[in-house]
């Protein structure tokens, strides 16, 4: 063959995929980008009942917005360990305002009175709230971890998985504790290397550190706006556990939860963690 003219056969067949991919993206519609058909169909109604609808549609919602906060909480990971902090900001202002949403949402919820609910609620079976998978990531990456419940997830091994490798793995506090001590600021070893699966306890040298965080706040200003950013975080997520449990509380009062949860009550002793305990237990030191 000619060399001149493999190469003109080159360009045609390059300018022909060209094509091919710019009509495929000057047809593609709003729907097909987003996927619209699967999700607008996904809300699968097991009553007759009206309210149903929204109930469905709340949950859903929320675990898409827990997909996002997951999706941020990774990315910040990733630039606390790299020392770049500035990035990382940006991205928890991002799960605050998300947090935001998801607070606000129960105040949608609560419209469901309790004469509507019973109306479904034998519909549901074992499925609850508490079966939440990405609910616990979002807690287990932000440091509250309880090893007891994956048990709820056996038997969906790749869930189970997942969890697994997060509940073993440093939760955003940790990451932010070892930002510390490369920043030269002492740090007991004993906080730096751990079983990462158990829960964080409160740790005096980790107080101190934040403590000349924000007693020197122009020397270390980066590490002081990430704790201010884990406090917002933190209190956002304890808004949202309160608001659940009063939602729960207003609409199925004391009755166990559809998945075996005690329901309010285990609802309210989740209250009783505090999420980063040094960042609030230093502003009494002040």
């Amino acid at each position: 063959m000619n060399p001149h003219q493999h190469e003109s056969n080159e360009q045609d067949k390059t300018s022909l995929e060209k094509e091919i991919h710019t009509d495929f993206q000057k047809e593609m519609t709003y729907g097909d980008y987003l996927h619209l058909d699967k999700i607008l169909a996904s809300q699968e109604r097991l009553s007759t009942h009206h309210d149903e609808m929204l109930f469905i549609i709340i949950h859903q919602v929320s675990e898409l917005w827990m997909k996002q906060i997951l999706h941020e909480l990774g990315a910040a990971m990733d630039c606390i360990s790299k020392h770049e902090l500035e990035p990382a900001f940006k991205m928890f202002s991002r799960v605050s305002r998300i947090q935001q949403q998801l607070i606000k949402s129960w105040d949608v919820l609560s419209t469901l009175t309790p004469a509507d609910y019973l109306q479904f609620r034998d519909k549901l079976g074992h499925s609850s709230g508490f079966q939440s998978f990405q609910n616990r990531l979002i807690e287990f990456t932000l440091g509250y971890k309880n090893g007891h419940v994956l048990a709820v997830y056996e038997h969906q091994p790749e869930l189970h998985a997942k969890l697994d490798a997060v509940l073993h793995a440093p939760s955003i506090y940790d990451a932010a504790i070892k930002e510390m001590a490369a920043r030269g600021l002492p740090i007991d070893a004993e906080c730096l290397e751990r079983d990462w699966s158990q829960p964080y306890q409160p740790n005096h040298s980790v107080e101190q550190a934040w403590l000349t965080v924000y007693r020197n706040v122009n020397q270390y200003w980066d590490l002081y706006e990430l704790a201010e950013k884990l406090v917002d975080i933190a209190s956002q997520q304890q808004q949202w556990r309160f608001n659940h449990m009063t939602t729960v509380e207003r609409i199925i009062g004391q009755k166990q939860g559809t998945g075996g949860s005690s329901g309010v009550g285990y609802l309210r002793r989740a209250l009783d963690h505090r999420f980063f305990p040094e960042l609030w237990s230093l502003r009494t030191q002040l």
